[in-house]
């Protein structure tokens, strides 16, 4: 395989027969992911015009509708790539059968092919999505967004792969990606019909307890872990990362990524909380006599605070 004669060394665990293949990342890792990327672009031509475009005809969405659908639909499918393959991984190195291995014998300068191999994959596919704005024509008002979390994900993945943090990406970005599988799954199910609303539901709970896991193991790692073990000698040949100024900005990462996360899920909770409110006030014109002017009292709305907070249903398609 293309990877496969790249920063390979082999190992003879516990002077045993069996030996295993380790991988470390350097510069050619560069031309690996460049034809990765071209991998990706392709699949991403044969999914749109052999599924997407085919039930976007069938289900005659608008164009904004259209966007949203094809960017899930495509979405949908990675994520469930991902975490299938993400799962496989962490069951195989029991990673999350003990939380001292994401700092405990740092830094884990070498990585098996399937490791090695998803980190290229992730970096490739978000990538590609760059150049895929402009190839799907996507409208200029939606751009930022998707740049904006398309940035993240190169800057998180990538930073993870090259600090030789592999063994926390994992931990973290699986779970991740089961979320937004589910999002995107739910707004799939919600252009094909809109009764369908209760993965959003799911989603809006989970997106919660995500986002606190995710700052609860960065803490571990960054705050205890990795400070308890700390080593001193900084060292770019040994992919020793281990110090203060490092920790203190990956943990800052993290945190700030987080909060902008759930900053913009309140936002948007609320906004179709309000949206729900509205739509619960009748719109009653007031009838004028000539003789006698009477005066109405405002009717009182009663509604269940918790599940209109939760409720995405309101609103056209084109707002989720």
């Amino acid at each position: 395989m293309f990877l496969a004669v790249q920063y390979n060394v082999t190992y003879t665990i516990d002077d045993s027969s069996e030996q295993f293949d380790f991988y470390d990342y350097g510069p050619k890792d560069i031309a690996t992911i460049s034809f990765y990327m071209l991998v990706a672009i392709k699949v991403h031509a044969v999914i749109q015009e052999c599924i997407l475009d085919k039930i976007n005809r069938q289900l005659q969405l608008s164009e904004p509708e259209q966007s949203k659908f094809n960017e899930s639909g495509q979405l949908a499918l990675f994520y469930l790539f991902s975490v299938i393959w993400g799962a496989g991984i962490l069951n195989a190195e029991e990673f999350t059968m003990n939380l001292t291995s994401l700092w405990k014998d740092y830094p884990f300068s070498r990585m098996l092919f399937q490791e090695k191999l998803f980190y290229i994959c992730q970096i490739a596919y978000w990538l590609h999505a760059l150049p895929e704005l402009y190839f799907q024509k996507i409208q200029k008002e939606d751009i930022p967004r998707q740049l904006r979390y398309i940035c993240l994900y190169i800057t998180h993945i990538s930073g993870a792969y090259i600090l030789n943090l592999q063994h926390l990406g994992l931990i973290l970005v699986v779970p991740h990606y089961l979320v937004e599988l589910l999002f995107h799954a739910s707004r799939l199910f919600y252009f094909c019909d809109e009764d369908m609303q209760k993965g959003f539901v799911i989603w809006a709970l989970l997106f919660v307890i995500v986002r606190l896991l995710t700052l609860t193991v960065s803490v571990l790692t960054f705050g205890f872990g990795l400070a308890r073990a700390e080593n001193p000698d900084f060292s770019i040949a040994d992919g020793n990362f281990n110090i203060l100024p490092v920790r203190i900005g990956c943990l800052g990462a993290v945190c700030l990524t987080q909060a902008w996360m759930m900053r913009k899920f309140v936002h948007f909770q609320l906004k179709k909380w309000r949206e729900c409110v509205e739509d619960q006030i009748p719109n009653k014109k007031p009838t004028i006599t000539k003789n006698k002017r009477t005066k109405k009292e405002p009717e009182k709305v009663f509604y269940n605070a918790t599940s209109n907070f939760l409720d995405l249903t309101p609103g056209a398609k084109k707002s989720i």
